[in-house]
């Protein structure tokens, strides 16, 4: 049978397809990377927020327009609306997030745990863009109650995979030649409190470091509030991204209250900075929602000011959606749309300056870069773009195919959001871009 794979939405829904892939092969079917040529469909959907719910919608009915009539859909939009899910043209089945984990073995009629996939080694999902890199799912659910966040819904309360369970999956990512894992899920600072005895994510990483030999190491969002002193010891092996992402929401108190969040602006602050102290160049990322219920002027220009003062390497700027089922939908004084799309797109400029700052301060240094697409130049030459350690998303042109490669390059200049870069081989710099010119 021909499969065809996609998610929407959070990383964690990307490690999940992935090891549905590894099922699927391992139980004899083929994976495709085209709709066209699917005989079936899994998705895995998203209803963090209406435009992922919509995404998630009209990517059902691209499958079934293109000819596929069998659609499995799983995910949080297949767990909160069930039935409108089910009644969408060529769903033949829907699975909920708390039954997700035997998609694959329910589907096909085998027993679970008979399908032998631990040993099958990781294969980018065909399509996919980020085969260089695995996602691999540490821990699922949250126990935190954000007013505005229905994936405590969705996904329930915090899980998390045992130690083994981990390293297991890293070491199939590794032999399937991925040069990169990023840990993920819902609620990643809360991995390791449910066990009997409780341990910390601090732990698992260290584990991690210790046991396995992946070139890189990557974590994925973390809650500000989850971490202590000692976490930052981790980066003193560099094979620890330089880069953290921690969701701040909203630079004003008022806000972050009503929003529930387990923080203020200080102790964000004050968290940033101590990374910054221990991490030499650490790449700080953000989330921030803007237009949420009651969100005055005066509190916008608050958090303008706070992302003016944090310098973020990155941020992900949301427009507030309520979602039917929150506390936040039902609070008072719902900001205009108007006025919503206006904030976003003021955070937003301010947000790609802060990026623009931060990329530049690069400029004359050597960063080591995994390449993660090349593309065939003019004159049997190569053009690369990849990402360095601390997340800086880098161009070169190189006489080899370096995809999938790690290789040191020395940053020369910024344009249109990328740095751009000149390879290094054996410590003496190419100029490839003045060879293909001459």
């Amino acid at each position: 049978m021909k499969v065809y794979l996609d998610s929407i939405g959070c990383r964690l829904n990307q490690s999940e397809i992935e090891r549905y892939a590894r099922q699927f092969l391992a139980a004899g079917h083929q994976l495709v990377g085209v709709m066209e040529e699917a005989e079936l469909m899994v998705l895995n959907s998203c209803t963090v927020t209406a435009a992922a719910a919509s995404d998630s919608r009209q990517k059902i009915r691209q499958a079934n327009k293109a000819g596929v009539d069998r659609i499995v859909v799983t995910g949080c939009m297949s767990t909160l609306r069930p039935k409108q899910t089910a009644q969408m043209p060529g769903v033949i089945q829907v699975v909920p997030n708390s039954q997700k984990d035997n998609l694959v073995a329910d589907f096909l009629g085998i027993p679970p745990g008979e399908i032998e996939f631990e040993t099958v080694a990781r294969q980018a999902v065909p399509g996919s863009r980020l085969k260089t890199r695995a996602f691999i799912k540490v821990q699922d659910g949250c126990d935190n109650r954000c007013s505005f966040c229905i994936t405590t819904l969705a996904r329930g309360s915090s899980r998390s995979r045992t130690v083994d369970q981990v390293l297991a999956d890293i070491a199939a990512a590794r032999s399937g030649g991925v040069q990169e894992v990023v840990l993920t899920g819902v609620h990643m600072g809360a991995w390791g409190r449910d066990f009997k005895e409780a341990q910390h994510l601090y732990h698992l990483i260290e584990n991690i470091l210790e046991h396995r030999d992946i070139p890189r190491l990557r974590i994925s969002s973390l809650e500000p509030w989850d971490l202590e002193s000692d976490f930052f010891n981790l980066w003193q092996d560099r094979r620890l991204c330089r880069h953290l992402h921690l969701p701040l929401q909203s630079g004003c108190a008022a806000t972050l209250q009503r929003m529930a969040r387990n923080t203020t602006p200080q102790d964000y602050a004050a968290l940033v900075q101590f990374a910054r102290d221990r991490i030499p160049e650490v790449a700080i990322t953000t989330d921030i929602i803007v237009g949420f219920p009651g969100e005055s002027e005066e509190e916008f220009e608050e958090t303008l000011a706070f992302v003016e003062k944090m310098q973020f390497a990155g941020a992900h700027i949301f427009t507030y959606s309520a979602r039917p089922g929150t506390p936040a939908a039902k609070l008072p004084d719902q900001v205009h749309n108007y006025t919503r799309k206006q904030r976003n797109a003021a955070l937003r400029q301010l947000g790609e300056h802060s990026k623009s700052s931060f990329y530049q301060q690069f400029i004359g240094k050597t960063l080591d870069v995994l390449w993660e697409s090349a593309e065939s130049a003019e004159g049997d030459h190569w053009h690369l773009t990849g990402l360095s350690d601390n997340y800086l998303r880098v161009s070169a042109i190189s006489d080899q195919n370096l995809w999938n490669q790690i290789t040191p390059a020395h940053l020369t200049g910024w344009n249109e959001g990328v740095l751009q870069g000149e390879i290094l081989h054996s410590g003496v710099k190419i100029d490839m871009k003045n060879a293909l010119q001459k």
